[in-house]
């Protein structure tokens, strides 16, 4: 049964998805790939590598829907965090690594550039709200760990922040957030 103009509540999809209906996949495609290429990209800066990881996501979401547990958290959640780790193995990857070692500096600096002009296009979720009503340092910390792809160590060696801090403020970040979610 399709249903392309309606929307499907989350348990619904995640039901039909375990069922393996093709129409379900194509509205988790539809409905969310642009989202989770977002975070995707803001991991990896290379267009072709972030629609191979974006792919390789809604494979593993369509393999591993029976792993997803509502009580855990939210499916879209369940996806980004699938999305952003897929990602960051691509990054620590000996071929991105390779990759990054023959770039040329024009290459570089582009990226850079669209680095600074990159914003974050969270609006439809309402995170863009929740992340402006933290603390500047919370911010750096949940941006850092989940749009830039740094693990909590990555950060406390680079910012030269202790690690039981950069822990802290991601803890209450989170809290935080969902507070202003209203995620329980």
């Amino acid at each position: 049964m399709s249903l392309p103009n309606q929307k499907i509540d989350q348990d619904q999809l995640v039901a039909r998805l375990r069922a393996k209906e093709a129409d379900a996949f194509s509205y988790l495609y539809d409905n969310y790939s642009s989202a989770i290429y977002g975070s995707i990209h803001r991991i990896i800066n290379d267009e072709d590598v972030s629609k191979e990881v974006l792919q390789d996501a809604f494979m593993k979401f369509w393999d591993k829907i029976d792993q997803y547990d509502a009580s855990k958290g939210r499916f879209f959640t369940w996806m980004v965090n699938i999305s952003r780790n897929l990602a960051i193995d691509k990054l620590r990857s000996k071929e991105m690594k390779k990759v990054g070692k023959t770039d040329n500096i024009e290459t570089y600096v582009t990226d850079i550039e669209r680095d600074k002009l990159s914003l974050l296009n969270v609006d439809g979720i309402g995170l863009k709200e929740a992340l402006a009503s933290l603390r500047d340092e919370e911010k750096f910390i949940l941006e850092m760990v989940y749009f830039k792809g740094y693990t909590q160590s990555e950060i406390s060696e680079e910012f030269d922040i202790p690690l039981g801090t950069v822990k802290t403020r991601l803890r209450m970040g989170l809290k935080s957030m969902r507070k202003v979610l209203q995620v329980e």
